[in-house]
C-alpha cells in the first residue's frame, strides 16, 4: 500500500513539473525595425527632454493650458478608452484564475414521512453538506498562454488610452489655433472694409466735384460689398471652432463662449525645439507601442490554440458529511472522493490545426500592421518637420510682401487723388493688400500648427502615469 501510495504521489508530482514547464506555440520576440539615423531635415536647438508630456505649456497661453487640461479631465472619448483599459484587466484577471483550482460547497437538509399503517407514520431527516474541487492541469500551457495575451491585450489598451491622449491634445491645440487665426482674419477683413468705406466716401466727393465718373464709385460699393459679404461666414467658422472645442473638453457647445469670445493672439512657437532620434520615436508613440503589443497577443494565442491538438488532465475530489441529526453532523458519516479525468480530440477533421493556422496568419497580420505603425510614424513626424521649416520661410517672403502691399495702396491711392492712375489700379493694390494679409496671418498660424502637429507625431502628451497600472512592460 505504501508503495503505490509513493508511486501515485511520484506521478501527480511529475504532472505538476509539467504543468510548470511546458508551454507549447511561439515565445514572443520583439520584432526588429530598422530606422535612419537622423531626420532628414534637424531642428536646431535643444529643449528640456519632458517636453513632450506637457507640450502647451511651451506656448504660455493660459486658455489653451486650461482646454487642454480641462480635455484630459473629462473628455468623452477619452472615458471610452479608459472603460476598455478596464475591460482588459478584467480578463486578465479572469485568464489568471484559470490556473487555480475551482471549489463549491453544497449543503441540504431532506425530511421522509413514511406511513406504516392507518394509524402510525415515521418520521426520518437526513441533513447533508459537501465540499468539491477541481483542477485542470496546465501541461502543455494553454492557459499560461492565455494569461500572456491578456497581458499583452491589457498592455495595448493602456497604450491606446495614451494614444487618444496624444490626438486629444492636438485636437484641442489645432482647434484653438483655428479659432485664434479666424478672429484675426475676422479682425483684417473688418479693418479693411473701413478702408474701402473711406475709398467710396473719396470717389463720392470726387464724383460731385466733377472730378471722376460713376463707374469709380460703383466700383468702388462693389468693393466694399464684397469685403463685407466675407464677414458672415468668417464669423460661422469662429462658432463653429468654439463649438468643436467645447465638445472636446465635454461640454455644451455654447458653454465656453465667455472664454473664447474675445480675441487673443496666434500663440506663438517657442525658439527651443528637439525632434529627437527615429529610435525614440518608436519607444514613445502609444499607437506604435500598441500595435507591438497587439502583435505579442496575437503571437500567444496560437500556443492556446495549439495546447488544445494536446490531452487535458483534470484532477476532481469532494468530501461530504450525512447525518440524520443535524447537531450531529460533524460527527456523521463521511465521503471523500477523488479523481483524475482525462480529455483528448482524436479526430476533427483537421479543425483545430487549421485554427492554428488561422491564428498564425493573424500574427503575420498583425506584424504588418506593427510594421505600418512604424512606417507612419516615421512619415508623421517628416510631414511635420518639412512643413514647418518650409512654413517659416513662406512667412518671412509674406512679412516683406506685407509690408510692400500697404505702400504700393498708399502710394496708388495718392497717385488716384493726384490724378495720375486709374480708379482700377487702387482697387487692385486694396485687394492685394487684404490678400496678402490674410496669406501672412494663415501662414504664422500655419508655423504654430506644425509645431503642434509635431509634437503629435512625436507621441506628445501622455506621461508614465497616464493609463498604467499592473501588468506593464518595457520598451
Amino acid at each position: 500500500m505504501t508503495g503505490r501510495c509513493g508511486i501515485i504521489g511520484l506521478a501527480f508530482g511529475l504532472l505538476i513539473l509539467m504543468a510548470g514547464c511546458m508551454r507549447v506555440g511561439p515565445d514572443y520576440r520583439p520584432p526588429k525595425i530598422d530606422t535612419p539615423s537622423d531626420w532628414s531635415i534637424r531642428l536646431d536647438g535643444t529643449a528640456e527632454p519632458n517636453m513632450l508630456e506637457r507640450w502647451w505649456m511651451l506656448f504660455d497661453d493660459p486658455i489653451l493650458f486650461q482646454l487642454i487640461e480641462r480635455a484630459r479631465a473629462n473628455n468623452l472619448d477619452l472615458r471610452q478608452a479608459m472603460a476598455r483599459v478596464r475591460q482588459a484587466r478584467a480578463q486578465l484577471l479572469i485568464a489568471k484564475g484559470a490556473l487555480l483550482p475551482t471549489m463549491g460547497a453544497s449543503g441540504s437538509a431532506r425530511r421522509t414521512r413514511t406511513k406504516i399503517d392507518d394509524m402510525d407514520a415515521r418520521t426520518s431527516s437526513l441533513y447533508s453538506v459537501g465540499l468539491d474541487a477541481s483542477w485542470e492541469l496546465d501541461i502543455f500551457g494553454g492557459n499560461r498562454r492565455a494569461i500572456e495575451a491578456a497581458v499583452a491585450t491589457y498592455q495595448a489598451r493602456q497604450e491606446s488610452l495614451k494614444d487618444v491622449l496624444v490626438s486629444l491634445c492636438a485636437e484641442v491645440g489645432l482647434n484653438y489655433i483655428d479659432l485664434r487665426l479666424n478672429q484675426q482674419l475676422l479682425a483684417i477683413t473688418e479693418s479693411n472694409l473701413q478702408t474701402r468705406m473711406q475709398t467710396y466716401q473719396i470717389t463720392s466727393w470726387r464724383l460731385e466735384a466733377g472730378l471722376t465718373t460713376e463707374l469709380d464709385v460703383e466700383q468702388a460699393r462693389l468693393s466694399l460689398e464684397q469685403a463685407r459679404a466675407q464677414i458672415p461666414s468668417i464669423q460661422v467658422n469662429i462658432r463653429q471652432t468654439m463649438h468643436r472645442i467645447a465638445v472636446l473638453v465635454a461640454e455644451q457647445p455654447s458653454a465656453l463662449d465667455e472664454i473664447l469670445a474675445s480675441p487673443r493672439p496666434v500663440p506663438s512657437a517657442p525658439a527651443a525645439l528637439a525632434a529627437g532620434l527615429p529610435a525614440d520615436l518608436l519607444r514613445r508613440r502609444p499607437d506604435v507601442r500598441a500595435a507591438e503589443r497587439n502583435l505579442a497577443a496575437q503571437t500567444a494565442q496560437i500556443g492556446v490554440v495549439k495546447a488544445s491538438l494536446y490531452p487535458s488532465l483534470s484532477l476532481m475530489g469532494g468530501a461530504a458529511l450525512e447525518s440524520i441529526s443535524i447537531g450531529d453532523l460533524l460527527d456523521g458519516t463521511r465521503t471523500i472522493q477523488g479523481a483524475l479525468n482525462s480529455a483528448w480530440t482524436i479526430f476533427d477533421a483537421g479543425a483545430i490545426r487549421q485554427n492554428v493556422e488561422i491564428q498564425k496568419a493573424r500574427q503575420q497580420e498583425a506584424l504588418a500592421s506593427y510594421q505600418a505603425a512604424v512606417l507612419a510614424a516615421l512619415r508623421d513626424v517628416e510631414d511635420a518637420l518639412v512643413t514647418y521649416t518650409n512654413e517659416q520661410d513662406h512667412t518671412s517672403s509674406l512679412e516683406l510682401a506685407a509690408g510692400s502691399a500697404q505702400r504700393a495702396f498708399e502710394l496708388a491711392l495718392d497717385q488716384y487723388n493726384s490724378g495720375l492712375v486709374g480708379f482700377q489700379t487702387v482697387l487692385d493694390m486694396q485687394q492685394s493688400l487684404l490678400t496678402i494679409q490674410e496669406q501672412l496671418a494663415r501662414s504664422k498660424a500655419n508655423i504654430t500648427s506644425s509645431l503642434i502637429s509635431l509634437y503629435k507625431a512625436l507621441g506628445g502628451g501622455w506621461s508614465q502615469t497616464d493609463g498604467e497600472s499592473d501588468g506593464q512592460h518595457s520598451d
